[in-house]
């Protein structure tokens, strides 16, 4: 029996971590770069962060600029644009239990990808962004795995 379309081949996607600082604004450049059209991509944390730094500079070593991101939550994403997803990708155990609960009243699949929060990592300035490299390389590799078929002409 295959699998329903709207789940293999989704037309939007939402990737949420805790406070949608790091994780998650990676992930939805990463994905947005792979796809520029065809797919939208957005994403939102279960709580308020500040765009973090060194995100910023792990993302600008790739030739992505997300240091115009601006956190956001479930809610202020719902209240701007409403939350019509097809696909929530959830990278924290918080923004998981929270797009589950949102997600009874939506229509919405959901993928929990654990995902280590870079931010924990003590050291030197190195260290930091040796770990938020991790994090970002293994965002990568999700993401071209999960979506390597979208977009790919069948036949």
């Amino acid at each position: 029996m295959a699998a329903p379309p709207r789940a293999r081949d989704p037309q939007s996607v939402l990737f949420a971590c805790a406070m949608n600082s790091v994780r998650s604004p990676m992930a939805e450049s990463l994905l947005r770069h792979m796809f520029p059209q065809g797919l939208y991509v957005k994403s939102a944390g279960a709580r308020k962060g500040e765009l973090d730094p060194f995100a910023v500079a792990v993302m600008a070593e790739l030739g992505q600029d997300i240091s115009v991101h601006r956190p956001q939550t479930f809610e202020e994403l719902e209240d701007w644009e409403g939350l019509n997803f097809d696909l929530i990708i959830t990278l924290s155990p918080e923004a998981h239990h929270k797009a589950l609960e949102l997600t009874r009243t939506l229509a919405a699949d959901v993928e929990y990808w654990p995902t280590q929060d870079p931010t924990t990592i003590e050291g030197s300035r190195d260290q930091k962004l040796a770990a938020y490299r991790e994090v970002c390389d293994q965002l990568l590799l999700r993401i071209r795995r999960r979506f390597a078929k979208v977009g790919a002409a069948s036949g």
